[in-house]
């Protein structure tokens, strides 16, 4: 794998964010709030999103961690830091990407850090951060 500083990470696309997958990973992870499964909750709040279920971080962190798999592999991903200033809805179609900011050696692995973000078309990122991940052999 070729890889150099400035190449983007193929890009990989949820192109409707359900809510069911809302509900089943609030179950799973035990979450009680009900921002991720209960429309009236989310209406009451005074954030103006209307009646759309929240997406749980975890979830939208998932998104990257796809891209970044299918780019490099299942086992690839070394460390990733994320920040989520933005939430993401339930019917959201949104994008992951990445670019390559540095390639290094450590321990004989070649390593690519990266800049990666969530985000619905042309709007601000959902969740930004940094991951490196560990680049097949040439």
């Amino acid at each position: 794998m070729n890889v150099q500083v400035g190449d983007s990470i193929p890009e990989w696309v949820m192109e409707s964010v359900r809510p069911e997958r809302m509900r089943t990973m609030a179950a799973i992870l035990r979450d009680p709030n009900p921002v991720h499964w209960d429309r009236r909750a989310v209406a009451a709040l005074p954030f103006g999103i209307g009646e759309r279920t929240i997406n749980q971080g975890p979830l939208g962190l998932s998104y990257i961690l796809n891209m970044l798999m299918e780019w490099a592999g299942p086992t690839s991903v070394r460390r990733i830091v994320m920040r989520f200033p933005q939430v993401v809805l339930d019917g959201d179609r949104v994008i992951a990407r990445g670019t390559v900011t540095a390639i290094r050696e450590e321990n004989g692995v070649r390593l690519a850090d990266c800049d990666v973000s969530l985000s619905r078309e042309g709007e601000a990122p959902s969740l930004a951060g940094t991951a490196t991940v560990a680049l097949p052999p040439e």
